[in-house]
């Protein structure tokens, strides 16, 4: 998918450059929080908890884990530069691949009685963008108001009459950044892209992660009964989050806000944030991430925890192209003895982000840091579980377009119960990947290093 757009993104970042329209990423100073900050305070269905109750949830968190300094420094650090609240309450289930997610996501739609908020990089008018159309159309008829976000350059292939449809049948329908200047509301921004896969139903299921409407992920990645795709293409391998519980109303508040930058029409008076109620022990925050901030919230949650972690540190992740400080923050958790793996993909739907990001591995593998590549399936994962205790799910890519251009959602999920799952995730997917070994990269052919260097010249706009 990213290659479907990757081209025309190559002209926007020459406009951009001659413009001199380049942003950075922060720095991280090693002690971000205030040593006299208050105690990390939860919020539960009601509204805040008391210090107490807040201390006695991440006290019992800490209890189940490892050894870590995780819920000692990196929750100073995210209460002090992370705008939404940790939420305590909640359900969260994890999703792999397009099938089972697809039906989770139908499940939901199909039950909604009030409304639905939809927001996706890329909706196609295949034979899974047929099934969701037709499930919104449905519950708009209904009565159930539907509101759906998409982004310009990912629907770029999409027909307008797919959108039409949805249109006539009473659906609000709001284009990302349009590619036409002549349709932009809100300013034309055609380098800045919405990333985001998020779906909340009535304000009280949510789901995110990587998963677009597309028909690519119509097989699985695991089972050998999965339904095989035409032509015997590689199945897609992916994950994705339901949630439910107050969270679900800190994601409800970034696609508000979304839709009212992008200068949609009013939404339709709806209960967009029903009275929340205790539907599990999941302690969960929301991290939202836009251009228009200062920085990426995302990208300073992410280095926060590695620089906290103190066991292990496992990534999968579809394009990775680190910038100097995700590299540092990995070669020094791997000097003090973590455990750091990465499982990156061995086909690609963009080369160049591929190459640009293997020729970082000699780097990487020298500093013991352990890389494998996924067999048997086009990866597209956003995921990390750092020491089991603390998990993210979402849609960024470990790359300069994520934390720099687009609009990402990721959910941070604290414990071990999830971080467990995560854990057994990574480890089905490593079971699946062949480890990348120094002595064998240093054997790799002159034609691959040459597309290592033509990648890098262009990380920072991948």
């Amino acid at each position: 998918m990213q290659a479907a757009y990757s081209w025309k993104l190559c002209i926007t970042a020459i406009l951009s450059l001659a413009l001199g329209a380049c942003s950075s990423l922060p720095t991280l100073t090693p002690d971000m929080a205030r040593r006299d900050a208050p105690p990390v305070q939860l919020d539960g269905p009601q509204g805040p908890l008391s210090s107490a109750r807040s201390k006695a949830i991440l006290d019992r968190l800490q209890a189940r884990g490892v050894e870590t300094n995780i819920f000692k420094l990196h929750l100073a650090v995210e209460e002090a530069i992370v705008g939404s609240p940790l939420t305590s309450d909640n359900k969260v289930e994890l999703l792999q691949d397009g099938p089972e997610t697809y039906q989770a996501m139908i499940n939901a739609i199909d039950a909604a009685l009030d409304h639905i908020n939809m927001e996706s990089f890329i909706i196609e008018d295949d034979e899974v963008g047929q099934r969701f159309a037709d499930a919104l159309i449905a519950k708009q008829r209904a009565g159930v108001q539907v509101n759906l976000i998409r982004d310009s350059v990912g629907t770029l292939r999409t027909p307008s009459s797919f959108f039409s449809r949805l249109s006539a049948a009473g659906i609000q329908v709001l284009e990302f950044n349009p590619v036409n200047p002549l349709t932009a509301k809100a300013g034309w921004s055609v380098n800045q892209r919405d990333h985001r896969k998020l779906l909340i139903i009535d304000g009280r299921i949510a789901f995110l992660g990587g998963v677009n409407i597309s028909s690519v992920y119509s097989g699985g990645s695991f089972s050998p009964q999965s339904i095989k795709r035409p032509n015997d293409a590689l199945p897609w391998r992916d994950t994705h989050l339901q949630l439910e519980g107050p969270v679900v109303g800190e994601l409800q508040k970034l696609f508000i806000e979304t839709w009212e930058k992008q200068q949609g029409e009013p939404l339709a008076p709806r209960d967009y944030f029903p009275v929340s109620q205790h539907l599990g022990n999941d302690v969960v925050r929301a991290v939202g991430s836009s251009p228009d901030d200062p920085y990426s919230l995302i990208y300073v949650t992410l280095i926060s925890a590695l620089r906290s972690a103190q066991s292990e540190i496992w990534l999968t992740n579809a394009y990775f192209v680190p910038d100097p400080q995700l590299l540092a923050a990995l070669k020094q958790a791997a000097a003090r003895g973590v455990d750091v793996q990465l499982i990156l993909p061995s086909s690609t739907d963009s080369w160049l982000v591929l190459h640009a990001g293997r020729a970082y591995y000699s780097e990487l593998l020298k500093a013991g840091v352990k890389l494998h590549q996924r067999r048997d399936a086009l990866l597209h994962v956003k995921t990390a579980v750092i020491d089991g205790v603390w998990s993210t799910v979402g849609s960024t890519n470990l790359d300069w377009r994520s934390f720099l251009h687009n609009q990402e959602v990721n959910a941070v999920v604290l414990g071990t119960d999830f971080g467990g799952k995560m854990r057994a995730a990574f480890l089905a997917d490593l079971d699946k990947s062949e480890q990348i070994t120094l002595e064998k990269w240093r054997r790799r052919p002159l034609d691959a290093r040459v597309k290592e260097l033509l990648g890098r010249l262009w990380e920072y706009w991948l």
